[in-house]
């Protein structure tokens, strides 16, 4: 949005006061990206101190994002009314101070939701989180770090798109089955840390991590927009659900700072903060969050100051912040705490000894003393200096103090134009799709070359057959022809041993003789016939002839 402011912006924030308006505390703006601690037992008035503090950053033109975890910082969207519960002690505060600006008024809320349901969708690629920074929040060792980060090379150079946990968790796969490959390249990818990784992914995911990645990916300059009035936008993430999802959570966070850490120019001490960080109920953050996280956000606190980025913490106890973290910390309101135990005890003494002295306040006493609403306020001066601790009033906010109705927080979302960006997803084609081809096109060809080899194998089996039959009828012929052969050799003998036997030679002789007998009577009478005598030579010789035809006749018979 474009900042078209109508006044100056002031050079600093109304905290509160004494009573009559004694000793005022201002936070300065080229100071608030000093960061900053609001503590205090529950039900002090640490919410309502935030609230304020948000009001004055936004009037300043300064966006804000504020994870809600209880969901009464939405609140912040609508303005206050004479009709609720708290107008009397509000305006009763504020004439009591002398805060004679305070008012009514809304201010300009985006809602944002991991889940989508109380806000719009906030969303990155896996590629954009990158490999260090997932294998950090998942605990990685050197070696499984290693393995991930081969795995997200391979998909750049192959040009595969890694949006969302199923495309990564498909590349995990295809590297694993192409484990042999990548290792003579890359160096060692075992199975056994795809195996960890793939773990790891699975328990991101039952949090609810699916959500996290995908398209279209977080805008960082939508976190850090200002209406048509020039008031900073404060973007209020529904943390009520979140906060159940510890490693969610500390992803969403890990990628938020790390991408305005790299992002965001130096740009010193501004006049006034490029963005303000609220982390509500931040014991919770400490205590669930990993060590990645841990680390990430002592180096944001040390670092970031000088991208012009301020980080508040909001929490019970000061103890619950790590030391490197509160030595950070250079704003800070202090509410009441309750010394009932030894460890209340030793955080009334810790917050104690972190402000700067002031004669005239004991703190250590005054902590235990504290109203609800009063405070005990140190500031960073114009040169850097905190400023002596004084007993405050707290400035009541103008917004409503506590949530907005569903009803209200529907209107706000559906009439929010950043809202047309992000609250359909975009699916495109990425690595899961991708592989998931290949994969589909390996399995076709595998199936494609099985059924020929089956075929194969089934012709290979039938000529086997086929040869097996036929030389099982060629050893029939040849017995058939073996048995033939004996048999007509078997009758050959017979007849040969019939025609050699007495009774037939007698019955040969017999006929040879009668044939004789016969042939030469028929000749003779031939030769009669021809010559007229049976004597003479033609006779004899039509004789002869006769009775060898007639010989032969009866020889072949």
């Amino acid at each position: 949005m474009t900042e078209t402011t109508t006044a100056a912006a002031p050079a600093s924030i109304f905290i509160g006061a004494g009573p009559g308006g004694a000793k005022p505390q201002q936070l300065d703006l080229k100071r608030a990206n000093r960061h900053g601690l609001i503590a205090g037992a529950t039900g002090t008035g640490k919410t309502v101190t935030v609230q304020g503090l948000i009001e004055g950053l936004s009037k300043a033109g300064v966006p804000c994002f504020v994870a809600d975890v209880k969901g009464d910082l939405s609140g912040l969207a609508m303005a206050g009314s004479p009709t609720a519960k708290t107008h009397a002690p509000f305006s009763a505060r504020a004439a009591e101070i002398g805060d004679t600006a305070w008012a009514y008024a809304d201010t300009p809320v985006q809602f944002w939701d991991l889940y989508g349901e109380q806000g719009h969708p906030i969303r990155t690629t896996v590629s954009e989180m990158g490999p260090l920074l997932l294998a950090r929040l998942m605990d990685l060792n050197e070696v499984q770090e290693g393995v991930l980060t081969i795995a997200f090379h391979v998909a750049d150079k192959e040009g595969l798109l890694l949006l969302d946990l199923d495309d990564l968790q498909a590349m995990l796969v295809d590297c694993a089955g192409r484990a042999s490959e990548l290792s003579t390249t890359y160096g060692n990818v075992s199975k056994q840390s795809v195996g960890t990784i793939q773990r790891a992914l699975l328990q991101l995911r039952s949090q609810g991590g699916e959500h996290f990645f995908g398209e279209p990916a977080l805008d960082l300059d939508d976190f850090l927009g200002v209406d048509d009035r020039g008031r900073g936008i404060v973007n209020v993430l529904a943390a009520d659900k979140l906060m159940a999802s510890p490693k969610l959570y500390a992803t969403f966070l890990l990628w938020l700072m790390s991408e305005l850490f790299e992002n965001l120019p130096e740009v010193g001490d501004p006049d006034k903060p490029v963005l303000c960080f609220f982390f509500d109920e931040a014991h919770l953050l400490f205590d669930a969050a990993p060590k990645a996280l841990l680390e990430k956000i002592e180096q944001v606190v040390r670092l970031i100051r000088s991208k012009g980025v301020g980080i508040y913490f909001i929490t019970q106890n000061p103890i619950d912040i790590p030391d490197t973290v509160a030595g950070q910390l250079g704003n800070r309101v202090q509410h009441a705490l309750r010394a009932f135990t030894p460890r209340d005890q030793a955080a009334v003494r810790a917050a104690a000894t972190t402000f700067r002295a002031n004669p005239g306040v004991d703190v250590a006493t005054a902590i235990t003393e504290l109203k609800v609403g009063e405070a005990l306020v140190s500031m960073l001066l114009p040169d850097g200096s905190p400023s002596p601790v004084e007993r405050t009033l707290i400035a009541p906010p103008g917004s409503r103090v506590g949530p907005v109705t569903p009803v209200e927080r529907g209107v706000l979302i559906q009439t929010d134009p950043v809202g047309e960006k992000y609250d359909v997803l975009i699916d495109r084609v990425s690595a899961e799709e991708i592989l998931s081809g290949k994969a589909q096109e390996a399995s076709a060809a595998a199936a494609e070359a099985a059924a020929k080899s089956d075929a194969d194998k089934a012709a290979a089996a039938q000529a086997k057959a086929d040869a097996v039959a036929a030389r099982i009828a060629e050893k029939q012929r040849i017995a058939e022809q073996r048995e033939a052969d004996r048999l007509a050799k078997q009758q050959a003998a017979a007849d040969r041993a019939a025609a050699n036997s007495p009774w037939n030679r007698v019955a040969t002789s017999a006929a040879r003789s009668a044939s004789s007998a016969v042939g030469r009577q028929v000749a003779n009478e031939v030769s009669k016939a021809v010559f007229g005598s049976s004597r003479g030579a033609g006779a004899g010789i039509v004789g002869s002839l006769v009775r060898g035809v007639l010989g032969g006749l009866f020889k072949g018979r």
